[in-house]
């Protein structure tokens, strides 16, 4: 075989493992957009179960005002957070504490506690909750795929070469919020 064939060869193999890495890791980012996608879903849905929630609390402690604007409040920045997945885990954290406190205070009304309509929605959003964690798993299962071949060598060559870049994990930083908000009484 002559100097050229082999050069060529070799080449072509260069050329087959770049088209192969790069087509691996466009198809590993499209996981993580996929998974990021069910995610959002289901935070929208949450967010979509608290007002509702809010209004039927109201009814029964309509004198805990602050909680119901600290709930409000806290649905309407998880709602409104754009960017990282990191920002919009820190602003679920903060939506997951003020849950807690709405269900803390069903405990002092009874009449909220047997009320039909909050009883549904306690068990839609902790269904949604169960999803939310799901997903999240899911994407981060994503996110460690896309990472690694990101960083491990050879693949990590391509990545830098066109501009691949590692995804952030969405995760839950408060230790109480780290499974679903309880909602059984």
């Amino acid at each position: 075989m002559s100097t050229t064939m082999i050069l060529g060869l070799v080449a072509g193999v260069v050329i087959l493992f770049l088209i192969f890495a790069y087509n691996r890791l466009v198809g590993l980012r499209q996981g993580v957009q996929e998974s990021w996608s069910a995610i959002d879903t289901e935070l929208r849905r949450r967010w979509d179960l608290i007002p509702n929630l809010v209004e039927t609390v109201k009814g029964y402690a309509s004198h805990e005002r602050g909680t119901l604007e600290a709930v409000v409040a806290a649905r309407n920045a998880a709602a409104s957070a754009k960017g990282s997945p990191e920002a919009q885990a820190q602003s679920e954290n903060v939506l997951s504490g003020a849950l807690r406190q709405l269900f803390a205070l069903s405990e002092a009304y009874p009449q909220l506690k047997a009320n039909e309509n909050f009883n549904q929605l306690q068990k839609e959003l902790d269904d949604t909750e169960v999803r939310i964690s799901q997903s999240r798993r899911f994407y981060n299962a994503n996110v460690r795929e896309l990472n690694t071949a990101t960083q491990v060598f050879p693949s990590s060559i391509v990545a830098m070469l066109f501009g691949f870049k590692s995804a952030q994990y969405f995760e839950v930083d408060d230790a109480a919020a780290r499974g679903p908000v309880s909602v059984k009484f």
